[in-house]
């Protein structure tokens, strides 16, 4: 509800704050590396395992995605997308485990969509040239460059809110919800003589379970695919 909270200040540079999404984030990001240093151990050409198998089902997927989306010539581009998938849809369903999830901090999403941002100047120059990428905002007539520049600006702020948003209002109405169930719990059972069985929380039992699938399983896959193929969109016709 405050948002996350400051573990440690390092006592340099003014102060820089360690908050609980850059722990949580990079707990994550280990444990995805120890996945990944799992699922790759033993691969073999012959007589693979199953893991091997399904592995290899996933990354198919994957570069299928982005070749279908951005093209072939932007395979290169599927180790981001990847990457950028999975640290947002783990990130997100942490909170199953307890952990807030970073994805609900502006700033983790902010990070990623000044990347996504850079990568897609970084690709219209690639293609068509310094002069090729400016002459870009004066397209189809110069008087409207100013609205192309905030435009292109925009890109990365509209993507950051659209993810940051649903995930944070996720976190604050489950816990609105939660805290409202919990009370309503204490006054409904509180004329009960027996202090373990007043002490009940039954009307917490279903309802955060229910809102838990949809902010937890099918909002978190929805902004990650759509935070991926944006990103995908984006770069592809940069190059165009």
């Amino acid at each position: 509800m405050n948002g996350p909270k400051i573990i440690y200040t390092l006592p340099f540079l003014g102060g820089i704050e360690i908050t609980e999404s850059i722990v949580n984030m990079w707990i994550i990001m280990a444990v995805l590396v120890a996945l990944s240093v799992w699922l790759t151990h033993g691969m073999k050409i012959r007589n693979p395992s199953r893991k091997q198998l399904v592995l290899e089902k996933l990354v198919s997927m994957l570069y299928d995605m982005v070749g279908d989306t951005m093209g072939e010539k932007y395979l290169s581009f599927v180790p981001y997308i990847g990457t950028l998938f999975l640290l947002s849809i783990v990130g997100s369903l942490s909170s199953l485990t307890g952990m807030r999830p970073y994805t609900g901090d502006l700033s983790v999403i902010l990070s990623w969509t000044i990347v996504t941002f850079m990568l897609i100047q970084a690709n219209n120059i690639k293609n068509h040239g310094v002069f090729g990428w400016l002459k870009s905002f004066t397209r189809p007539v110069a008087f409207i460059t100013p609205l192309n520049i905030i435009s292109e600006i925009a890109n990365p702020i509209s993507m950051t809110f659209r993810h940051f948003g649903n995930i944070a209002a996720g976190l604050v109405i489950t816990s609105l919800v939660y805290g409202g169930l919990a009370s309503l719990s204490a006054a409904l059972m509180s004329w009960i003589p027996n202090d373990f069985l007043a002490a009940i929380p039954v009307f917490q039992v279903g309802v955060p379970a229910v809102l838990s699938i949809y902010f937890d399983l099918f909002t978190s896959f929805l902004q990650a695919y759509i935070l991926c193929m944006l990103t995908m969109v984006f770069v592809q016709c940069s190059g165009e």
